[in-house]
């Protein structure tokens, strides 16, 4: 429910209700059933007006793998999200110009689906409107949180709403602000960046032919290329693309005509789908691989982006932060049961140790890829080709790429 003036105390504080605070705060109030527990969602941003069934040629997306709508399904959001989502039926993955390709099938894995692909705006909406209409979760937005002091029981927040400031203790603060948090710059969380020297080129697609619901994984010599599957809109054959290039061709080609990058673009990608009739607005990102060097304080737990940031290439960031989430509820949930405060550190560091693992592997699984498929150096182009042919004739090698990227692991 949203308020307007937030009250003294509540166990728990998120800071964010992106997918990712968003999503922790729902899971966390499915978990908790009748069990009573204060929890208080701070937002900066007012949510959109634009309603769910308005869509535009333009909206950013997300892919969502297998393992993230088990997230979904546990809060029951995923009736909803799977209204709006395209699936991901095979995954294509090829490198350019040489031999070898990999095709990873939802028949193969026995699943109804390797992923999802949902617009940013309707994933956006789907959570805003339950943290609006939850009778457990108080949503304070928009406001910002100016200040936050470590207390002896945990943190103290000073909170912004429009003309209005008001001091918040809480035994949990959990932050989900983003990569380029003013509270972790304020306590002085630094984190470890290795900068790519690449930026993504985000925009949406038209082809002449239907997808089929594949998404496909081309490798050039510029980095990754990604185009993922759409819903249809007034007919057209929707994928949304995610282009890593060198930085100057990053600004080369957000100015260009779109003919001109249509004729790039067509010949990176190749005739799959035909013609490439249609590209939308171009969005730039640089990337980078971050980590925080304290995902966890007395008081605090980092989740999302401001714990860490990955490579686009295989679509895992949201996908580990949304696994974050899940573990964290788990975590959370145990100390309650066991009467241990939600902020101590040995809380809070159970958290960290159980997901440590999967972070580790997901971020050397996408810095590998990235390394391995942007580098031209010819020993590493034959280690690529071979490993492509590998993994086409070996069913247990597919398998294993197919759970890093549904986000499960083999016990699953």
């Amino acid at each position: 429910m949203q308020i307007s003036e937030p009250a003294q105390y509540y166990d728990i504080v998120v800071v964010g209700a992106g997918m990712v605070g968003a999503s922790f705060s729902c899971a966390m109030e499915k978990a908790l059933g009748d069990r009573p527990l204060s929890i208080l969602v701070v937002e900066a941003f007012a949510p959109s007006s634009v309603t769910t069934e308005q869509s535009s040629f333009d909206a950013r997306s997300t892919a969502l793998s297998y393992g993230s709508r088990k997230v979904f399904e546990n809060f029951g959001a995923w009736q909803e999200l799977n209204a709006k989502a395209s699936a991901i039926e095979e995954i294509h993955v090829s490198d350019k110009g040489r031999f070898g390709s990999v095709t990873l099938s939802a028949t193969e894995q026995k699943v109804d689906a390797l992923g999802y692909v949902v617009e940013n705006a309707q994933i956006g909406q789907i959570l805003n409107a339950r943290l609006a209409q939850s009778k457990k979760l108080n949503l304070l937005c928009p406001a910002s949180v100016s200040a936050v002091t470590p207390t002896k029981s945990g943190m103290q927040l000073t909170l912004r709403s429009a003309e209005t400031e008001a001091v918040v203790d809480t035994a949990l603060v959990v932050l989900a602000d983003g990569g380029k948090s003013p509270i972790c710059s304020q306590l002085g969380i630094g984190q470890s960046i290795e900068r790519y020297d690449q930026h993504a080129l985000i925009a949406n697609i038209v082809f002449e032919k239907p997808h089929c619901n594949v998404a496909y994984e081309r490798f050039t010599d510029t980095g990754p290329l990604a185009v993922l599957p759409l819903q249809s809109i007034d007919g057209k054959n929707r994928g949304s693309l995610v282009w890593t290039l060198s930085i100057e061709q990053a600004a080369q080609y957000r100015e260009m005509t779109e003919g001109e990058v249509l004729n790039l673009l067509q010949e990176r990608f190749g005739h799959r789908l035909g013609q490439i009739e249609e590209i939308g607005e171009r969005f730039v990102y640089p990337l980078s691989l971050t980590l925080a060097r304290e995902q966890v304080r007395p008081g605090l737990a980092l989740l999302g982006n401001v714990a860490h940031t990955l490579h686009p290439v295989a679509g895992q960031g949201l996908n580990l932060a949304l696994r974050d989430a899940e573990a964290l509820v788990g975590v959370l949930c145990a100390a309650l049961k066991e009467g241990r405060e939600l902020g101590e550190m040995r809380t809070l560091l159970s958290y960290v140790a159980g997901q440590e693992g999967d972070q580790l592997l997901t971020m050397q699984f996408t810095h590998g890829i990235t390394k391995l498929f942007s580098s031209n150096n010819e020993a590493l182009v034959w280690l690529r080709k071979f490993g492509l042919v590998a993994m086409e004739l070996s069913p247990v090698v597919r398998r294993g790429l197919a759970e890093r990227a549904m986000g499960l692991t083999s016990s699953e």
